[in-house]
């Protein structure tokens, strides 16, 4: 048989066996969802801008050239402030950019001599490994070299280089950096990459591990075929020797400052060993480091410009051209190259440590032993032998496990393995589940565990024959023994209270308060809840969901209702003592959807008429999700909580909470506290609904302040969602709301679920981030788990790894099925070891590195001070391409910026985390949102970081109409917008379609059905259908943007030069922003610099 069919027309394991009942494909995540289109964010999105320092008195820089005004910061409608964006990005960098790609020549000897415009100089290219063909070479011009003598360009207004050098660095931060040290008089920092920082973008990685640089042919490396470009105006290169008096040296490091409480890597890296490797080496405009005295031929960036902490220099007659963005590593290309690379062929799960293509990249998977990348992705597939190496690298080894991830129609569920009462095989000592690793031995009687090596004997009715290879001859009609994904029925022993779980319950509970019947949100869920009822989640081929229903109505008090079949009219109950609180029935509480339809119909008609006069503006919060926990409890199963909110509890009740939305806390100890729940009550209560496997899931309606951090923590700690549609208006978010009610209670749910993985001998899994609860250092406990959620793992080293046996994972989820029935899903992977740091580096993955970095810094804001946490960020990110610079990259000149070919976008997709709303706000982000974005990202998966923060801008008019492939992306910079074009902008949460205010007026007329630029209504959120090409191919194209999306994205149509563009320029994560957040550009400097204190 052959287990490589993608689809077979039946289950290749579905042969009867001796003694098995036979296996049969399980239904479980295969059964489509509804296509429903998928959910939207509410209230505010994006990542925020990132490093800000108030410079000095007295000293003033004039804006670069290329700078407009910033836009008018007039507030938005409330509907549209929900996105809580506005003031930011709005930093214009010049017209769109019509010049080609400049590739940035080798060294050259350092001098003054000055440069025509158009230069050409041959740039060899050192490969590791076989050479490259010219199309590599092509798409590899994202890393460049940047030499260390060309004249330094000032960071752009508003990136706030750091005070004098006397001000201590700040905790956690690299030595003698205040994020930027001082320069001495008329002498601006000098950059390897032109001006500025790094905009944000999404976590990626770079094609097969092929390392390459851009070297000089001075550097005595192998000889490649030259590329040749264009050398910008007024630029010269060169590595200068020490002794040369041009040279810019940095200051030797110093000790990091004591008392920081993040737990971020130790001091500059050990010393490294010699195996070389090329990277990518960015060699353009200026060194990095602090200059140490005049410097001749060298002139600021900005007429004008001055450096902070010495008297402003002489105005400079010339300023030098600014670097071109395209000769820094592009996103865009880099997911485009894996694309037509690996997107072709399916990725075949045989091979040990292989790095599957990025999450961008459409590919079918073959399930050949190892765990498809859908369910597991690791930030690297070649993990350190011993901790010291580990140390030494700091690249954080963690795996983001996603255990029911839904896979796409061509690709098998998981089979279901039934091994009767026995139940599945086991190792005695570890407890690890039969896979594909075991080692069987002594002619099949007994096998050796792959992560623990203890020998155990084989059961009688599992034996079977070994071939000559020592492989049991059944190996391929047993999924555990031939794929990395199955499940195992699981027998009466992994049940609660040694009982089969009856079937799961869902329970609507529906503030009835004023605000919510006002709204008309209350008349809007009835209704839509009449026909949705008839969706609920059902296994294989049942015909009607086994889940049963129950509904509850509160304010101050709560209503509970009566809806058995055999009544005429629906019963309410009153419960007013919500100290104390009780269910007060329990036959006719909970009920099948099909038996009570009648008298369910009738009491979603009567609930908006019952409470259409209430003046009742007060409500609780924690009574509510008591009673359903209570319900759940008294029915004996398990289930979940559809909570509709609107305001924050302030009736006399437990959970009762108070208004401590304070701004002032922000930039200061304390801010940690705006992230951290109120009260204890709610962590108290997540633990009991843990317990009787009672999962909560919390749409909010908030038009002020309702404290989503306390809110949260029930629904974040039972592997709950959290939903907000802040100012909800029925006509204006109707869409967004019902898409995702619709796709939440649809979606295939695992209840009362607990996660351990285990790992062989040598690591071993020590810190989980996620939405969960843990008792003990081991179990993850989930009341509910769906396949969007993901559980990340971090690994450190107990012992030395073999190369020869690598390391193996194995999660196992043991839980129960919509249908009721108890399952263990077991997922394995095996990674390789290495002993040299270039094979660590070779075999990463940047955008799991980036999910991974992004939630290890969300969960340190509870704790820590916001710019510790970003500091620890800059440093960890300096030590790991530090390490690579001194122990894998070729010698070259120290002006050079040299990258992992693996981890060139690091510095992109890292800024963008630090410009994110949660580590920098602008001025209109609201507490609530960016306590609702930080537990959102907490179990994002990787595909959905990598959207998030480097968001993906299509142009809309460039390609032809009749193609039928989605429009290659663009970088997302205001300097890629042309005002005759309309781009559509996603991050997942957000979609904004910008239109330019020079479009044709027949585009204009296609899409909008009005004649002119000036009659498109700003801020519209549905297109109008029209019968025309370009009409169907965008609204087919935001359609399928959703339908890739977990969450419905709300269209928000904005007018050039509008009072929302600020809003769409946030996300244009390049740029850099309002609120302190660097560019690109001046971030890849900054960490140039930060990299060449630690090599000091």
């Amino acid at each position: 048989m052959n287990v490589n069919q993608s689809a077979p027309p039946v289950p290749p394991f579905g042969q009867p066996q001796p003694v098995y009942p036979g296996y049969h494909q399980s239904p479980y995540g295969g059964q489509p969802e509804s296509t429903a289109p998928p959910t939207s964010y509410g209230a505010y999105n994006g990542p925020v801008p990132g490093y800000q320092q108030t410079p000095p008195p007295g000293v003033s820089r004039a804006p670069p050239p290329s700078e407009a005004p910033p836009a008018s910061t007039a507030q938005a409608p409330c509907g549209q402030a929900a996105y809580g964006q506005f003031g930011q990005g709005d930093v214009q960098n010049g017209p769109s950019s019509t010049v080609q790609m400049q590739r940035f020549p080798g060294s050259q000897p350092f001098g003054s001599v000055p440069l025509a415009p158009v230069v050409s100089q041959p740039a060899v290219l050192q490969p590791y490994g076989p050479p490259p063909t010219s199309a590599q070479v092509t798409a590899q011009l994202a890393g460049m070299q940047i030499s260390g003598a060309v004249a330094p360009a000032l960071p752009p207004v508003g990136l706030g280089y750091g005070p004098p050098t006397s001000l201590a660095s700040a905790s956690g931060s690299f030595p003698n950096s205040g994020l930027y040290g001082s320069y001495p008089q008329g002498q601006a920092p000098p950059l390897s990459q032109g001006q500025g920082h790094l905009g944000a973008q999404p976590p990626q990685r770079s094609a097969p591990p092929q390392a390459s640089s851009f070297t000089s042919p001075a550097s005595g490396g192998p000889r490649m075929p030259s590329m040749t470009g264009p050398l910008l105006p007024g630029q010269s290169f060169g590595g200068p020797s020490v002794s040369q008096p041009n040279h810019v040296s940095s200051p030797p490091p110093q000790a990091l400052p004591p008392g920081t409480q993040m737990t971020g890597p130790p001091g500059p890296p050990p010393p490294m060993h010699s195996s070389q490797q090329p990277g990518y080496q960015l060699q353009q405009n200026g060194s990095f480091g602090p200059a140490r005295g005049p410097q001749p031929n060298y002139g600021s960036s900005y007429p004008g410009a001055s450096t902070f902490g010495s008297q402003p220099g002489p105005p400079q007659p010339l300023p030098p051209k600014r670097l071109d963005p395209d000769a820094i590593p592009s996103p865009i290309q880099v997911i485009e190259d894996d694309r037509n690379n690996r997107g072709s062929e399916p990725f075949v799960t045989g091979v040990r440590g292989q790095v599957p293509p990025l999450v961008t990249t459409n590919f079918l998977v073959k399930d050949q032993g190892n765990a498809s990348p859908r369910y597991i992705r690791c930030t690297s597939y070649n993990i350190p032998c011993t901790s010291d190496m580990a140390k030494q690298a700091q690249v954080p080894l963690a795996a983001i496990i996603k255990p029911l991830a839904r896979l796409p129609p061509e690709e098998a569920s998981p089979y279901v393995v039934d091994h009767g009462e026995s139940g599945p095989l086991r190792c005695n000592r570890c407890k690890a589940y039969m896979c594909p690793f075991m080692q069987f031995i002594e002619g099949g009687r007994r096998f050796q565990c792959c992560f623990c090596s203890c020998i155990n004997d084989v059961p009688p009715q599992y034996f079977q024959h070994l071939d000559h290879t020592g492989k049991r001859v059944d190996a391929y009609d047993r999924p555990e023994l031939s794929l990395g994904s199955y499940e195992f029925l699981a027998t009466v022993d992994y049940c609660k209270n040694n009982k089969f779980p009856s079937p799961p319950a869902f329970i609507f509970m529906i503030d009835v308060s004023y605000n919510a019947i006002r709204s008309g949100l209350v008349r809007l869920l009835c209704e839509e809840l009449k026909s949705l009822l008839d969706f609920l989640p059902r296994e294989g081929g049942a015909e009607e969901s086994v889940i049963r229903v129950g509904f509850v109505t509160y304010n101050k008090v709560l209503h509970f209702y009566n809806v058995k079949s055999s009544l005429a009219q629906p019963q309410m109950m009153v419960v007013s003592d919500v100290a104390d609180m009780f269910v007060p029935l329990l036959d006719g509480f909970l009920v099948n959807v099909s038996e009570s339809r009648a008298v369910i119909t009738s009491l979603l008609d009567q609930i908006p008429e019952m409470f259409a006069d209430t003046r009742e503006t007060e409500t609780v919060f924690a009574p509510v999700i008591q009673a359903g926990m209570e319900a759940l409890k008294a029915a004996e199963c398990a289930g979940k909580l559809f909570l509709f909110h609107t305001s924050l509890p302030i009736a006399e009740a437990p959970g009762k909470l108070k208004n401590r939305d304070d701004r002032k806390l922000i930039n200061t100890d304390k801010e940690k506290t705006l992230f951290q729940p109120q009260t204890g009550a709610y962590q108290t209560l997540a633990k009991e609904c843990v317990a009787q496997g009672c999962c909560v899931d919390l749409f909010l309606f908030p038009n002020q302040y309702v404290d989503v951090a306390t809110l949260s923590v029930v629904p974040q700690l039972t592997g709950g969602s959290v939903y907000k549609y802040a100012c909800f208006q029925v006509e204006n978010d109707q869409e967004r709301f019902l898409s995702d009610l619709r796709r939440d209670v649809q979606k295939v749910v695992g209840f009362d679920a607990v996660m351990r993985v285990r790992t062989s001998t040598g690591i071993r899994a020590v810190d989980f981030f996620g939405a969960f609860y843990m008792s003990n250092t081991t179990d993850v406990e989930l009341a509910g788990l769906d396949g969007d959620k993901t559980v990340t793992v971090e690994f450190k080293h107990d012992d030395r790894l073999n190369e020869e046996s690598g390391a193996l994972l194995q999660c196992a989820l043991l839980y129960t099925s919509c249908a009721g029935q108890r399952r263990l899903r077991i997922h394995n992977l095996a990674l390789n070891c290495c002993t040299q740091l270039a094979d660590l580096y070779r075999n990463c993955e940047t955008d799991t590195l980036i999910n991974y970095m992004a939630k290890f810094a969300y969960r340190g804001v509870l704790n820590n001070p916001v710019k510790t946490v970003r500091d620890t960020l800059i440093t960890q990110c300096a030590q790991i391409l530090a390490c690579y610079r001194k122990n894998c990259a070729s010698p070259s000149s120290a002006g050079q910026l040299i990258l992992p070919e693996c981890m060139k976008l690091l510095p992109v997709y890292l800024n963008c985390v630090l410009k994110s709303d949660v580590l920098q706000p602008g001025a209109e982000v609201t507490t609530d949102d960016r306590a609702y974005v930080r537990q959102l990202v907490t179990s994002m998966d990787v595909a959905e970081t990598n959207v998030f923060f480097y968001p993906r801008l299509l142009p809309l008019t460039k390609s032809p109409i009749e193609s039928a492939t989605e429009p290659p992306a663009v970088r997302a910079s205001e300097e890629r917008l042309s005002n005759g074009d309309i781009y559509l902008l996603e991050n997942g949460l957000n979609l904004f379609l910008w239109v330019g205010a020079s479009v044709q007026q027949g585009v204009v007329q296609s899409l909008f059905s009005v004649s002119s630029f000036s009659q498109i209504t700003s801020g519209l959120s549905v297109l109008p259908v029209l019968d025309n090409p370009l009409s169907k191919k965008v609204r087919a194209l935001i359609d399928s943007l959703r339908a890739q999306r977990s969450r419905y994205m709300k269209l928000i149509v904005v007018k050039q030069e509008d009072k929302l563009e600020m809003l769409f320029k946030h996300f244009l994560v390049e740029d850099k922003s309002l609120s302190g957040g660097a560019s690109y550009v001046d971030f890849l400097c900054h960490m140039h610099k930060e990299i060449r204190q630690l090599l000091s």
